[in-house]
């Protein structure tokens, strides 16, 4: 079992209560747009740390993260890309990667997966949580935790990977 803070958008913006919120998890997985490499350190200082880069991140963030990241969690493949769009409407550069997490050898089309599949996206700055039923995924964006952007509240989301189930989801409302 495994406890995970998601977060993304945070523009180089440290809030003290990210610490806070760290504390009970066990990992750190951040969809990009960090800013700067220390911003990256800080968080990597409190949890192991997953992050992709975002259209904002470059030079050092870029050496260090990849576009898209692709890792199995417990029973969840997970699948992390920082613009990737949500059900429905997809951005096409993530089109390819959500498909070959979708795809299963010799796994029948209306046949219940034996691992659970998760599609965690950011930039948008827009908090959702959303099930494809189409893929049979989860897609979670857990909005912006930074200062920069139109977003009318910060977000995090909090939860827990436990075999193939995900569960305790939480929202963490920062304020403006």
């Amino acid at each position: 079992m495994k406890r995970i803070l998601l977060i993304s958008d945070t523009h180089n913006y440290w809030d003290p209560r990210y610490a806070d919120y760290i504390a009970p998890c066990d990992e750190v997985w951040h969809a990009g747009d960090m800013c700067s490499y220390e911003h990256a350190q800080r968080f990597a200082e409190l949890k192991p740390l997953r992050a992709v880069c975002g259209n904002c991140d470059g030079g050092d963030l870029r050496l260090v993260y990849p576009e898209v990241l692709r890792w199995r969690c417990e029973d969840v493949e997970v699948l992390m890309k920082h613009i990737g769009g949500y059900p429905g409407h997809y951005d096409p550069s993530a089109r390819r990667y959500i498909q070959d997490l979708c795809r299963r050898e010799g796994e029948a089309h209306d046949e219940r997966p034996q691992t659970s599949r998760l599609f965690i996206s950011g930039h948008s700055h827009i908090l959702k949580v959303k099930y494809d039923d189409r893929l049979g995924l989860l897609h979670i964006n857990p909005g912006a935790a930074g200062l920069q952007g139109w977003q009318a509240v910060r977000t995090l989301v909090r939860l827990t990977i436990d075999g193939p189930d995900i569960k305790d989801l939480e929202v963490i409302e920062l304020g403006k």
